[in-house]
């Protein structure tokens, strides 16, 4: 690689079309907020003639983060697809966010792809390779998915090249950190006015060329004689890598024996290793100067992508079945083949409606032909417990098919396999769901999704709102996978789950811009109950004369506390006809409505048996209402005489975290009252850490670990029980509450 001088780019302006699928590259770009993806996406698109000069798509707004949320937060918040044309094939980019937020669209760029290309800023702290990236690499490791390296901001670094790949071979390379290694050095130009040497070129380790890029054009120069030493010890080292990776066995012999292995053996057993996964190539790229035509490394990155990827015949496709789970065959990337394409994003515009974003795995996909929907219901891929959603299915008609370019869409014919392209109008399908032919139904196998753990409670801001609330909200969590909408039956509040406050705060503009409904955010409530703390005894007396027909009821009551979990449980032990029969359920009934609405605080309360043992009716003026009210306030009464212990859930929590974040964990655990279990060593030196936690308590922790642990602690929750809450605990929700009164 890099033994070219400019490849024939495609011509700017015009939609790609792919004919075959050997011809299309489907690449992600995952890296950490600020690591400059999409500066990269727009110098790559630049050098292959995508936009003009000034970075610009040639019909206005630019190429990547085009939606104005990016434009004021100043970072993604979405994923954005890119096609290029270089060299006669079709590379998809797929642009992610680097914010930890957003992860439910990096997933999603996941599925899109068959290689990564992680994206690393050497104006970091040497080392401090955010977790969340580290985390990915491992995700793609785990799959087999090709992955190359790119260092970015080479003219800000903290620390030298040669450093910054060691560290990213022990990061990224674990056990064989000789599989992730430079193929190019950079080349530096006299220091600046700030003290920085510019990056004017690169040095290709197997070609010994310089391709100076001083110019804005790229060229190729011979090395200078005091670099041979410094070029030969870095090719010495590449070539064992590759040579290490090869299918030749006999190649490491040669090697070693002194033969000068031939640079067009190395650079395709190079391009089998990184097809293949097995090796990682570490490179440089910076955006084009002013007025430049091509930016540095961008030349030798396109070669890399072009001819190191895999295509998508060599990628495996997800499993399929019947939508009602049958076994089907494999299916294989082939344009004649049946219709099997996902639906990896979704999203609005305000012109031409829902847009979805589809990669077709096998088939071709056409405008205007009537396709079948089927799909898990990602956006409610699991209830808070757990249980699967409900399958759901449609048949709908592809609208329009376009390739994005940035805010434009531009028409395409159709769409092969192992090709993307946005459809438009397809009403039903969300993101997740499969299309296949309405003939011959398929469900392809469902990809995981991050759960939502910060919850956001929000009420409508106006009646006007709250007419249009529900539309909005249902559309919003149909677009975002990672968004889960509960109507807590317990507090009584609509909450939306989001994965931390960056993702709220978008799913809030989202609704006041796209949709036009402004929410209030209030405080969160968690289910409280209520339980008595001893054996207690209560008398209703429900006795009124006001002329006519009056009312009257006595009850008398014993309750007593059970234990967790045994809800409500009334007794009649009435002897002797005390309280006529026909009363009684009535009693009942009162007790039970008074105690859902609570005895102290205004929660409901659980976990007692209430014993009806006696009463008084009366022949004229006794009736139903009147026994409900007594046995009400005979349940206040009981309440009166003992203490009331206030319940507060607790939740199961378990904390993925990398080995040295274990003990800052623990103790912030403690801290939330909670209570270490146990503790499990886990693959990649993290550990599991898993406690008990009040609810009450963990409401941000989805924030909070993510800054305790630098990003790299992940989380899962699940309830456990009620049990009594602190009693200085519960003093102080009950003075809150006062004071709110």
């Amino acid at each position: 690689m890099g033994d070219k001088a400019n490849a024939h780019p495609g011509a700017a302006g015009r939609a790609t079309t792919a004919d075959r699928p050997s011809s299309i590259r489907n690449v992600v770009l995952v890296g950490h907020s600020g690591s400059g993806k999409t500066t990269l996406v727009e110098a790559l698109a630049l050098t292959a003639g995508a936009v003009n000069r000034a970075g610009r798509v040639e019909d206005g707004g630019t190429i990547s983060d085009y939606d104005e949320i990016e434009h004021r937060q100043q970072r993604s918040v979405q994923l954005s697809l890119v096609p290029l044309e270089w060299d006669g094939y079709k590379i998809n980019l797929l642009d992610t966010p680097g914010y930890a937020d957003f992860v439910g669209e990096l997933r999603a760029g996941l599925r899109a792809a068959d290689a990564a290309l992680f994206v690393v800023s050497a104006a970091q702290e040497p080392g401090a390779v955010a977790g969340a990236t580290r985390a990915v690499w491992e995700e793609c490791a785990a799959v087999g998915m090709p992955r190359a390296i790119v260092v970015t901001h080479l003219e800000t670094a903290r620390t030298g090249y040669e450093e910054l790949t060691g560290v990213l071979a022990e990061v990224f390379g674990g056990d064989d950190p000789d599989a992730v290694l430079p193929l190019y050095l950079p080349q530096y130009g006299e220091p600046g006015p700030d003290g920085h040497s510019p990056t004017t070129g690169l040095v290709g380790l197997l070609t010994r060329k310089v391709y100076d890029y001083a110019s804005g054009r790229r060229s190729e120069l011979p090395p200078d004689a005091e670099q041979e030493p410094l070029i030969e010890e870095a090719r010495n080292r590449l070539i064992e890598g590759i040579i290490a990776e090869s299918e030749d066995e006999s190649l490491m012999d040669r090697y070693l024996g002194g033969e000068d292995i031939d640079v067009k053996t190395l650079v395709d057993d190079l391009e089998t290793a990184v097809a293949r996964g097995t090796f990682h190539p570490v490179l440089a790229a910076a955006p084009a100067a002013d007025g430049g035509r091509e930016g540095l490394g961008t030349v030798e990155l396109l070669e890399l992508i072009t001819r190191g990827f895999p295509t998508p015949l060599e990628a495996d496709c997800p499993q399929v079945t019947t939508p009602q789970g049958a076994a089907r065959p494999a299916v294989g990337c082939d344009p004649d083949g049946p219709l099997v394409a996902e639906v990896v994003k979704t999203s609005s515009d305000p012109y031409v409606g829902r847009i979805s974003l589809v990669r077709v795995f096998s088939g071709t996909l056409r405008p205007d032909e009537t396709v079948h929907v089927s799909g898990h219901g990602l956006d409610g891929h699991a209830d808070r417990d757990g249980a699967e959603a409900a399958l759901h299915e449609a048949d709908e008609r592809v609208g329009a098919l376009s390739a994005p370019f940035g805010k434009q869409q531009r028409t395409l014919g159709r769409v092969i396999a192992g090709d993307l392209a946005c459809v438009a109008k397809l009403t039903r399908a969300e993101t997740g769901d499969t299309l296949s032919a309405k003939d011959a139904p398929l469900l392809m196998e469902a990809w995981s999704m991050p759960d939502p753990l910060l919850p956001l409670a929000i009420q409508a801001h106006s009646k006007a709102d709250e007419d249009k609330l529900s539309q909005g909200l249902a559309r919003l969590v149909a677009e975002d996978p990672t968004m889960h909408l509960e109507q807590n039956q317990a507090t009584h509040q609509l909450v939306l789950w989001c994965l931390g406050e960056a993702h709220a705060d978008v799913a809030l503009e989202r609704l006041r811009t796209r949709y036009g409904v402004q929410v209030d955010v209030v405080p969160h409530k968690v289910s409280l109950r209520e339980t008595f703390g001893d054996r207690s005894a209560g008398r209703g007396r429900h006795v009124k004369q006001s002329g006519g027909h009056g009312q009257y009821a006595i009850c008398e009551i014993d309750v007593e506390p059970l234990p967790a979990g045994s809800g409500i449980e009334f007794v009649d032990k009435v002897v002797g006809g005390a309280v006529p029969r026909q009363f009684i359920p009535s009693v009942e009934k009162g007790v039970r409505a008074q105690a859902a609405r609570g005895v102290a605080a205004g929660y409901p309360l659980v976990d007692v048996r209430i014993t009806l043992h006696d009463g008084k009716a009366h022949s004229v003026d006794s009736s139903d209402a009147a026994f409900q009210t007594a046995g009400a306030l005979a349940l206040r009464e009981a309440a009166g005489g003992t203490t009331i212990h206030l319940l507060e859930p607790v939740a199961e929590v378990r904390v993925l975290v990398s080995d040295e974040y274990v003990g800052p964990v623990m103790s912030d655990l403690s801290g939330r009252r909670g209570r270490v279990v146990g503790t499990e060593q886990a693959a990649g030196s993290r550990t599991l850490v898993r406690a008990e936690v009040p609810e009450i308590e963990i409401g941000r922790y989805a924030v909070d670990l993510r800054s305790i642990s630098h990003g790299t602690g992940r989380f899962s929750r699940s309830y456990a029980r009620h049990e009594p809450m602190p009693q200085q605990v519960a003093d102080r929700l009950r003075a809150q509450l006062e004071g709110g009164a």
